[in-house]
């Protein structure tokens, strides 16, 4: 959980602030980065995030099943992230019979989040 600044109460003791925001915000964004902070999720979301060959803006749309092939995992363990991303409100389901197929929803978090990876690539590579 990221550090929040403090402040003094009047018994001595220290109480957490939140710098200008809503505590709903700050649990927002909490929730994102858990979400999106873990491998496999970053993973999914990096893979829908690639344009289809030939249309550099059209986003794909994937199985399942396709995402759980490309990245390694077994269904049910895709199956589980895609839930969490979808509760997110990161990507968004659709179900044609008993395929369900995800696509990204909000492209400008995604967007921020592949802009921060990179700044953090960039970053580790000068260190190293």
């Amino acid at each position: 959980m990221p550090a929040t600044p403090s402040s003094p109460t009047p018994d001595n003791t220290t109480q957490k602030t939140s710098p200008h925001r809503p505590p709903e915000v700050d649990k927002f964004v909490d929730d994102f980065l858990d979400t999106v902070c873990d491998t496999s999720r970053r993973y999914i979301l990096e893979l829908l995030a690639e344009p289809h060959e030939g249309d550099a803006n059209a986003l794909p749309e994937r199985r399942s099943g396709e995402i759980a092939r490309l990245i390694g995992l077994s269904p049910a363990t895709t199956s589980e992230h895609l839930r969490q991303l979808t509760r997110a409100g990161l990507v968004t389901p659709r179900r044609e019979g008993n395929v369900v197929y995800y696509r990204l929803r909000n492209h400008k978090l995604v967007r921020a989040f592949q802009d921060l990876l990179e700044a953090l690539y960039s970053d580790y590579s000068t260190r190293s």
